[in-house]
């Protein structure tokens, strides 16, 4: 082996998501067997599309059906996994520390250890902004991760028994943020109320259902142009959503929502997704430029600011737009497109030499109502406007953007034989999970 080649060097990417997870099997699936070596580090040991949560909140994923083992996909693609969380930086011996791992009775089951690196890709992605808010931590859930919506999943079947079985009840849900999560979850929660009736809670009627949905700012869907903005909220209060916009939360209690105006929004059950943030620990990353969101600045080229070795994707990044029009937003084809990006160039990344900008390009973005509507736009990124869509279109290319994350991971063969599995177990499993 020749030391002074340069692919004979270890890239660490910290951070399993969709950007890093593809940016990982990519690199490792060209370059593993030239010497370079390439290592995935997730505090989980399973992969699932982020955008997909909020259908294992509501039971209508199986998560133990779509997750991924990033063992079993290092082994495929040819890269290392090393369970943990990330925990502090040596820029100066070029060294991550992970803390110890512990097993469910508390017991540590792996020590802290060490990963040296030549070249460092930070892609964490975001958790949940509660912007200081009293009570939100205590009362609310959050659908940041598998475990949260998994946790969800099984109280709201447990709210939904106790509500059918009493006469006269209402199960009130309120959902604070009417971003994508908190629009599509506000759907998904009315499917499965369609379908728990199939499964026997004949008595819980979508009539006992009360969803409401706060919006501290001006409409829903705020990213998004006003015309889909509308037309999901028409969508939504077909279906019985309360959308309630101009309302911001102050305080949050056991017995639900308290509001600047004083007003109480009562709800046995509370979600919180307005806003997102970069973990905490990102703030001390051995002098690494961060902002007020945790994100650490990027250059154009998105190398952090402090250390040309270390790079930041996804929602973890705060990478300006070369059209001048803010940062890039924190969206899955953001992740995918600055993962590719990295992936392109890796080979000028390697021979030091100098890289072009990072472009983002908008194709639009897609917001699935459950099984009833799916509203968006495509092409987004045309000067001149975008092309608005609706239904069955617009529902097809909402899946497609999963297929293309598949793609990614898994190549054209494998991924045509899950799509496969998806459509036979559509026939013989059961619409929702329901233990």
């Amino acid at each position: 082996m020749e030391q002074s080649s340069p692919l004979y060097q270890h890239v660490v990417i910290v951070g399993g998501g969709a950007g890093g997870l593809e940016l990982a099997t990519r690199l490792a699936r060209k370059y593993s067997r030239k010497g370079l070596k390439v290592t995935l580090v997730d505090r989980e040991p399973t992969h699932i599309w982020k955008p997909l949560l909020h259908e294992v909140a509501t039971g209508s994923l199986d998560a133990g059906l779509d997750e991924l083992s990033y063992n079993a996909q290092g082994r495929s693609a040819g890269f290392k996994f090393q369970i943990g969380q990330m925990q502090s930086l040596d820029r100066e011996q070029r060294c991550i520390h992970l803390a110890p791992v512990c097993g469910q009775d508390g017991q540590m089951i792996l020590p802290g250890r060490e990963l040296y690196y030549d070249y460092l890709v930070m892609a964490v992605g975001s958790v949940t902004n509660d912007f200081g808010v009293e009570g939100v931590a205590d009362h609310c859930t959050f659908l940041d991760s598998r475990e949260q919506a998994e946790q969800f999943r099984h109280t709201l079947l447990e709210s939904w028994l106790k509500t059918s079985n009493t006469p006269d009840a209402r199960l009130r849900i309120a959902i604070v943020g009417a971003g994508a999560t908190g629009v599509e979850l506000s759907a998904e929660l009315f499917n499965t109320a369609r379908e728990l009736s199939a499964y026997g809670l004949s008595k819980l009627d979508r009539q006992r259902l009360e969803v409401i949905l706060v919006e501290a700012g001006p409409s829903i869907l705020p990213a998004l142009p006003p015309r889909i903005s509308s037309a999901a909220r028409h969508e939504l209060e077909k279906l019985g959503v309360s959308v309630r916009e101009n309302t911001k939360v102050a305080s949050v209690n056991e017995k639900g929502l308290v509001t600047d105006t004083g007003e109480v929004i009562e709800a046995e059950l509370k979600v919180w997704a307005a806003g997102i943030r970069a973990p905490d620990f990102m703030q001390s990353l051995d002098g690494l430029e961060c902002n007020r969101l945790n994100q650490l600045v990027v250059q154009p080229d998105l190398r952090t600011t402090e250390d040309k070795r270390i790079f930041a994707l996804g929602d973890c990044a705060a990478c300006a737009r070369t059209d001048g029009n803010g940062n890039v937003p924190p969206r899955a084809q953001a992740a995918h497109q600055m993962a590719s990006f990295l992936y392109r160039h890796f080979r000028k990344i390697l021979r030091e030499e100098a890289l072009p900008a990072y472009e983002y390009k908008d194709y639009g973005s897609l917001v699935s109502l459950s099984r009833f509507s799916t509203v968006g736009s495509l092409m987004g990124n045309l000067s001149k406007g975008s092309l608005m869509v609706e239904g069955r279109l617009a529902r097809l290319v909402y899946v497609s953007l999963y297929r293309l994350h598949q793609l990614a991971i898994h190549g054209y063969i494998k991924t045509f034989l899950i799509t496969l599995v998806d459509r036979i177990n559509w026939v013989i499993r059961p619409r929702l999970k329901l233990h």
